[in-house]
């Protein structure tokens, strides 16, 4: 199973270590490198760092072309 399967998986609820539960999430852009994007998790109860993430450029470039065409995804072989 490869992680394209999924497209663009995001989060929305995160076990936060200070609230002691799972918590609602929002992502927060940290970095833009130019082979990838690095994403922060963050509680939106209190603002605690609770998870990162990972995007590829291709998979970055893929979203974006997607959202264009209306949420079709083109594969090219």
């Amino acid at each position: 199973m490869s992680d394209r399967q999924f497209g663009e998986l995001r989060a929305s609820s995160l076990y936060c270590t200070r609230c002691g539960t799972a918590q609602p999430v929002r992502e927060r852009l940290l970095l833009v490198l130019p082979d990838r994007e690095l994403h922060e998790y963050v509680c939106a109860t209190c603002g605690d760092a609770v998870g990162t993430k990972e995007v590829s450029a291709a998979d970055v470039v893929s979203a974006r072309l997607a959202q264009r065409r209306g949420g079709r995804q083109v594969r090219i072989l």
